[in-house]
């Protein structure tokens, strides 16, 4: 007899509970609200201060993703008499960088495999796009703006005598030295 009377009315307990509460409205399109620090959106390729790019091309990150999501391509900087052909001051670069977010569950692994730290992800998580070929990001989508000071490669490394004074952060020194 209990379980004929009492579980209907239980069952309509939470209704009941918030039937008379104010309601909360979103103004979502004109009022975003903040997300969390370490929120995981779109992803965002690196650059260094003086503008080369940090990927190095070794697909450790496409590697790394369980959706198989990312499809990098690398290829050789090379460095001619001029100093012009280098993308990134390691011996490769990223020639090809694609993330399809058909694909991709923001799920942070690709970030963890990055050796260079030169894929990030951004607080940015509008992600919907028209048609389905606008949701493939190259890389001239994923790369960080040029800041002031940044050179748009290609052009040698500005920053250090090679490519290991980048990585260990030495080339702030190396610079203030030249400049004097």
């Amino acid at each position: 007899m209990k379980e004929q009377f009492w579980d209907p009315v239980a069952g309509f307990g939470v209704t009941f509970r918030t039937m008379f509460k104010k309601v909360v409205t979103e103004q979502y399109p004109f009022e975003k609200q903040p997300t969390a620090p370490r929120f995981h959106g779109r992803h965002q390729l690196n650059r260094w201060p003086d503008g080369l790019e940090k990927c190095i091309g070794c697909e450790l990150c496409a590697w790394a993703c369980p959706a198989d999501a990312i499809y990098v391509e690398g290829a050789t900087n090379t460095d001619d008499a001029d100093g012009e052909g280098r993308y990134s001051p390691g011996e490769r670069y990223g020639r090809v960088y694609q993330i399809n977010y058909l694909r991709c569950i923001l799920c942070g692994l690709c970030i963890e495999a990055c050796p260079t730290r030169a894929l990030t992800m951004t607080n940015e998580y509008e992600l919907a796009d028209t048609t389905r070929a606008d949701l493939i990001y190259e890389k001239s989508d994923l790369l960080a703006p040029l800041l002031p000071g940044m050179e748009q490669p290609p052009h040698p490394m500005r920053l250090g005598d090679d490519e290991g004074s980048y990585y260990r952060g030495e080339y702030g020194a190396s610079a203030k030295e030249g400049d004097s």
